[in-house]
């Protein structure tokens, strides 16, 4: 059946209840022709658990292994400064009083705990592996590459008429990191092999084992248990000199297992037991059950805007030529599935979210512990889960935002006298709530809020009724329970302003007497947070018809809320007045929360505040903004937002050529990795967009990206959605519907509402 939907497009419906995969027809591989000694420029591997970077040397090879719950420290109860609720009144009149700098002076004796010194409750490496492999003499055809098709790295090289293979994986389903070692003959495979820690590890060598174990810390932290299982093809096998040394073999088979009592198990039984399950399987079952369950979520998504398949040369000599200048389409089609497979390999269900390094750290104390920034960088991590048809993977933050409020809950009483829970800038694995450092970046209450926003949207994806009831709604109230009793009027103006002490992260403004001041009472970034949390939760309670004394409540709050302010510039306000900026090319633009990742600002909605974000976001770059690879990712979200594809797209040249390692990893510096993964959901919503309760196909199409196509992406209320464009326009559109809804679908300046039944594929043919 055919029906005529306007005068450009046709319509045909299917009934069908899913649609047939296609097998990715380009080549996705990170490859370089040297191996690297630099622990940043390895390749990485993970299953949301167990991890490794893999640097590639065949004549001494390091392989730094991790394992997500190596953490130092533990729940301190006792985090948040003893009487800190009884000076909260006091520093709010201060503020309302403009007398900012005696409020900080206030905040910084009376509130914020001290900074714990760097390396306490940190993530840690679980140790380096050494391979050391005698009578290399010439390497020649060497290569060593991460295919992102199959989640496999691969040395390669020939040595003395010899050609040797490594590969390895690590594996979601079997727990297990398997890496296999070969040559095109016989008895050709020698190696010395040892782990290394610290003098605290505990470790034991036999002739095809290596067993560590460690309380890390000292004493302070998890209790680890690891096993590297050496499984040899021909040979012998011995210890010397405490190294495992195996000669003459066919081929080595290494399974490396490990786990810690975070959970409260027991890490060396839950290890006997991991090997029991796999003690028989070969490496091709244990290969391909890892390809297949690795698959069933990468493959859902195909994206091409370049024919080159990437062979032509190395990553990094790409790379180089971008920063020189030239433009590579196929360079950022590889560095947006690489940024899904950092997400796949990071954060599984049943883990801990993918924290500010994902789950690869190198040694004891990791740039700024590796731990859950929770002022943009752990949200940015997640942005693109849902909408690259990753919903599983955004489990673990989800799972995350839940376990703060034990902390959260002592930290609303004591720190503000309030309900509800409450979290600070930074958490991590024993889910911190604290303020603390300074108030540049300590003083912040909206951790907790900003994270919630993550558990309405995983509905509004999926419309799942039973986790809206049980896990998001609970959490979001709760939330939202804190600011009913923080907030406060402004004694000048009547309005309720969200409360203060607090900032806008992590920036700065002057004084009248040109002092650098950060404390404020209501920024803007705070309003704009606080406004999406009542709204969601008076939407998840509308739609389970539930709490609504709550909402009205809520409700009533909003109406006595300032609105968004102008500048005399044009610019959006970050602060409630109009100050004067200290810091104009500030890496944070966190007033434009409203824009991205929130949906306040739109061109439909608020053209005043459309064009005023654009005049923000202008100043900021002129002044030196978007110098941090995490900061140039939200531009580039900011600007699809803004519908200026071309402008999104310098921003991805530019996050290429200043802010991105030889192996596509971001550096902020140093190494971060939510840059990664938000230059994925920049991309995804410069092709399409659903918020405002419309489905924006091609909203911010670049120039450079002429031709193309992106076959399943997701879309709020539950639509997947392929299209194909040429000569940059949209050429095909199939939306398969999942979950029967109405679809609003805007192409161009036009709008179409469309009936849909569950299951149903729409096709459009342009």
């Amino acid at each position: 059946m055919k029906y005529i939907v306007a005068s450009f497009c046709f319509l045909m419906l299917f009934n069908c209840s899913e649609k047939k995969e296609e097998s990715p027809k380009t080549p996705l591989k990170i490859w370089f022709n040297q191996p690297t000694e630099k622990w940043n420029q390895g390749l990485p591997i993970g299953n949301g658990s167990l991890g490794a970077m893999i640097y590639g040397n065949p004549k001494n090879e390091i392989i730094c292994l991790n394992e997500e719950t190596i953490w130092t420290g533990g729940k301190d109860y006792n985090r948040d400064k003893k009487d800190a609720g009884k000076y909260i009144d006091t520093i709010q009149k201060l503020l309302f009083d403009e007398a900012y700098m005696d409020a900080e002076k206030m905040v910084q004796d009376k509130i914020l705990s001290d900074r714990l010194p760097s390396g306490e409750n940190t993530y840690q490496m679980l140790a380096n592996l050494f391979i050391e492999t005698p009578g290399l003499d010439s390497i020649s055809n060497y290569k060593r590459e991460l295919d992102i098709n199959t989640s496999l790295v691969t040395t390669s090289f020939s040595s003395n008429g010899v050609h040797f293979k490594r590969n390895y994986f690590s594996s979601f389903p079997d727990k297990v990191m398997v890496y296999k070692y070969t040559a095109d003959k016989k008895g050709e495979i020698n190696m010395s092999a040892w782990v290394k820690r610290n003098a605290q590890t505990k470790i034991s060598v036999s002739e095809n084992k290596i067993e560590f174990s460690e309380h890390v810390g000292n004493g302070h932290g998890v209790n680890f248990y690891a096993t590297l299982h050496f499984e040899t093809l021909g040979g012998t096998s011995e210890v010397i000199e405490g190294k495992l040394v195996i000669s003459n073999a066919d081929e080595v088979l290494v399974k490396v297992i490990a786990a810690s009592d975070y959970r409260g198990s027991n890490p060396e039984i839950d290890c006997e037991q991991i090997y029991r399950n796999i003690a028989s399987s070969s490496y091709k079952k244990l290969l391909n059950r890892h390809t297949e369950d690795y698959q069933s979520l990468f493959h859902r998504l195909a994206f091409k805007i370049s024919d080159n398949t990437g062979e032509d040369l190395p990553t990094d000599e790409r790379l180089k030529q971008v920063k020189a200048g030239a433009e590579d389409n196929y360079l950022t089609q590889l560095q947006y599935q690489f940024g899904r497979y950092l997400l796949i390999s990071s954060s599984r269900p049943g883990t801990l979210p993918a924290n500010l390094q994902g789950i690869w750290a190198d040694g004891f104390t990791p740039p700024w512990n590796s731990d859950y920034h929770i002022n943009i960088n752990v949200q940015m991590n997640y942005w693109m889960a849902e909408m690259t048809n990753l919903a599983e993977c955004h489990e673990p933050f989800l799972e995350f935002i839940g376990n703060l409020r034990e902390m959260g809950r002592i930290t609303a009483q004591k720190t503000y006298n309030a309900r509800g829970f409450v979290a600070h800038h930074t958490s991590d694995a024993w889910h911190s709530t604290a303020a603390f450092g300074k108030a540049r970046y300590g003083m912040w209450p909206m951790g907790a809020a900003w994270c919630c926003q993550h558990l309405f949207t995983h509905y509004e994806y999926t419309e799942d009724k039973e986790y809206l009831k049980n896990q998001a709604y609970p959490i979001m109230k709760e939330a939202a329970l804190f600011f009913v009793d923080f907030m406060v009027k402004d004694p000048k103006t009547g309005l309720l302003v969200t409360g203060g002490p607090s900032i806008s992260p992590e920036n700065n403004f002057l004084t009248k007497d040109g002092e650098k001041a950060t404390l404020n009472m209501s920024p803007t970034m705070d309003r704009e947070i606080v406004l999406e949390l009542f709204y969601n939760c008076i939407a998840s309670a509308e739609i389970l018809n539930i709490d609504k004394d709550f909402s009205d409540l809520l409700k009533s709050k909003i109406a006595q809320m300032p609105p968004l302010k102008i500048g005399k510039d044009g610019r959006l306000l970050e602060w409630v007045d109009e100050v004067e900026e200290a810091m104009p090319g500030h890496r944070h633009i966190s007033h434009l929360y409203g824009l991205h990742p929130s949906n306040q600002i739109s061109k439909t909605k608020t053209p005043e505040l459309f064009e005023a974000a654009k005049k923000t976001i202008a100043g900021r770059l002129s002044k030196g903004g978007g110098h941090t690879g995490w900061s140039r990712a939200w531009i580039i979200n900011f600007y699809a937002r803004l519908l200026e594809g071309d402008k999104a797209y310098e921003n991805i040249l530019a996050l290429q050529r200043k802010s991105t390692l030889p192996n596509l990893l971001d550096v902020h510096p140093p190494f971060q990795i939510d840059g990664n993964f938000g230059v994925v959901s920049g991309i995804t919503e410069m092709l399409m967009q659903s918020q405002n309760g419309e489905v924006h196909i091609l909203p911010a199409l670049p120039k450079a990206w002429a031709s193309g196509s992106i076959k399943g992406l997701v879309a709020r209320k539950g639509f997947e959605i392929d299209m194909t464009w040429e000569l940059g326009k949209l050429k095909t559109l199939v939306i398969t519907s999942k979950l029967g809804n109405t679809l609003n679908l805007r192409y161009q300046d036009e709008v179409k509402q469309i009936e849909t039944k569950k299951g149903e594929v729409l096709e459009f043919n342009y």
